[in-house]
């Protein structure tokens, strides 16, 4: 079983479905044919988490028999992935779905039709690209390039129409659309970061600035960039954990006779496959503003709505439904002695802890953003998200950073108590979490002793504020955490003036008490709630 046998000819389906793999319903052939002739889609990142997602959910819309054109591919970074994860199999690949049960769904996914290095020193590529970028029937462009890739170097905009950065590329392309006369497009990130369209206009307007201050392009085109009747730029919130390819899903695959399950890894350290592994759920919400219409994403699941509702979805996402259960797990998970997210929840003083904290403590002041149930969120986050086994999440990654984090996860729920005048006697786990986070600084475990704090910006401003605090001293002093439960750019507020910095204090004197005590303070208040 490979691959390439579904687009043979005479291919007979009955082994593939005997494993229960879920072959295309659609014509292969038919729907590359027309989407080389009139392209709607192109999406710029070949990785992992393009093919389980939007490629996927392209797939279910074509699937479907109401739609009848696949998404253009484009790589502007790691070259390598085109060559060695793609074409080989004709853009064809493998979804594995990973259940919460421990069981996998397989689907092949035939909806992308052409992969293209996206860089001039590749001349066909490019060419190839610069036609798809005139063509009128273009609809959108999407990325998932990860954050940074949206960044702008001075260096770069000195290259004048030569840019490397992806950005720059993208901006040399729209130039292409501009010159064919001014067509109109959509640019749409669908990367995980807030606000993530502002990242894509903010990077192509400083190419376009840059070159129309050089003189290299009409004043004209950056207009254009920024006339929103032609261009837009969306906002979207995506949310789906697609790990590297995972050990155990190609032993099941071997054992299935799927031949095309060995892991590829390139010069630039990417992991990828001919199959992906991804959790299975997963969420796409995602601004409806395009100029010249869009494919039917909600065949597949994507959730189309307005900018503001986007916005709250992500509130909902990271101040109450999932981020704060994640930093508050980790936070005690590494003092714990757990190296996975999904043994954690194994744990009953863990679980009951995150669960009180989304249920009882953030719920009342959770934004609800109407086209995502918060309660079914948090449900979906404890019990099918969180203890899956395939998921190779660690706390420790969890809590890299997390000084940057817990004013987001926790302050803005402690503001908006204050600013409803919302009983503050009520807020006990959140508190026990920021108290946990003095005891974790400490870089010992619960059994006292040291372990690796996750790499943040501040620990060398922080930890010593708890240096001289020790476990099982008797009558010690713990003003000095006076110093670290005041500042604002850690919590986003004041924890003294907002009337929980002595409760806080409290919490972190049972969590110095000695050996033992994060296990014995954490199971005290989880119980008592």
């Amino acid at each position: 079983m490979k691959l390439n046998d579904i687009l043979t000819p005479g291919f007979d389906a009955s082994a593939w479905e005997a494993k229960g793999y879920e072959l295309p319903k659609f014509n292969i052939a038919a729907v590359a044919e027309k989407t080389h002739r009139q392209p709607t889609w192109v999406h710029f990142g070949a990785g992992n988490i393009f093919r389980a997602f939007p490629a996927a959910i392209l797939n279910d819309a074509l699937n479907s028999g109401r739609y009848d054109r696949g998404v253009i591919v484009a790589e502007s970074f790691d070259y390598e992935i085109i060559d060695k994860a793609y074409r080989p199999y004709n853009n064809l690949s493998l979804l594995v779905s990973l259940q919460s049960s421990g069981t996998i769904e397989k689907k092949v996914i035939a909806s992308v039709t052409e992969s293209l290095k996206a860089d001039p020193q590749f001349a066909d590529d490019w060419a190839r690209l610069c036609e798809i970028f005139r063509a009128p029937s273009l609809q959108m462009v999407t990325f998932t390039i990860t954050e940074k890739g949206y960044g702008v170097a001075p260096a770069d905009l000195e290259r004048g129409l030569c840019p490397v950065f992806a950005m720059g590329k993208l901006c040399a392309l729209m130039l292409e659309r501009f010159n064919a006369g001014q067509l109109p497009l959509t640019l749409q990130s669908t990367d995980n970061c807030s606000h993530n369209g502002d990242k894509v206009k903010n990077g192509v307007l400083s190419y376009a600035k840059a070159w129309v201050e050089a003189g290299l392009v009409p004043a004209q085109f950056l207009d254009y960039l920024q006339d929103e009747s032609k261009v837009t730029y969306p906002w979207s919130m995506i949310d789906k954990i697609t790990p590297r390819p995972h050990e155990k899903v190609q032993k099941i695959l071997a054992e299935d006779g799927f031949e095309d399950n060995q892991t590829i890894i390139t010069e630039k350290k990417t992991f990828t496959a001919p199959f992906v592994n991804a959790e299975e759920v997963q969420y796409l919400v995602v601004e409806d503003k395009y100029t010249n219409g869009r494919p039917p994403l909600e065949l597949g699941g994507a959730l189309y709505t307005t900018r503001q509702t986007v916005d709250q979805v992500e509130t909902m996402k990271v101040t109450t439904c999932l981020n704060p259960l994640h930093t508050a797990m980790s936070i005690y998970g590494c003092m714990l002695g757990y190296t996975l997210i999904s043994a954690e929840m194994a744990d009953e003083d863990l679980r009951a802890f995150i669960q009180k904290i989304g249920y009882m403590e953030a719920m009342p002041v959770v934004t609800d953003p109407g086209v995502l149930n918060p309660y079914e969120f948090i449900g979906t986050v404890i019990n099918r998200r969180l203890p899956n086994p395939f998921m190779p999440d660690a706390p420790q990654r969890i809590a890299t950073d997390t000084s940057q984090k817990l004013s987001i996860r926790f302050g803005e729920t402690i503001k908006k108590y204050l600013a409803r005048g919302l009983d503050m006697d009520n807020l006990v786990l959140i508190p026990l979490t920021l108290a946990g986070y003095a005891r974790y600084l400490k870089g010992l475990d619960d059994k006292g002793e040291a372990f690796e704090l996750s790499s943040d910006p501040l620990l060398a401003e922080l930890q010593p504020i708890v240096a001289g605090l020790e476990l099982g001293k008797e009558g010690q002093d713990f003003s000095c955490l006076r110093q670290l439960y005041t500042r604002k750019d850690v919590f986003g507020l004041d924890l003294y003036q907002a009337g929980v910095g002595e409760k806080i204090e409290a919490m972190v004197k049972e969590l110095y008490a000695g050996p033992g005590a994060v296990r014995a303070t954490l199971h005290k208040y989880t119980s008592a709630r």
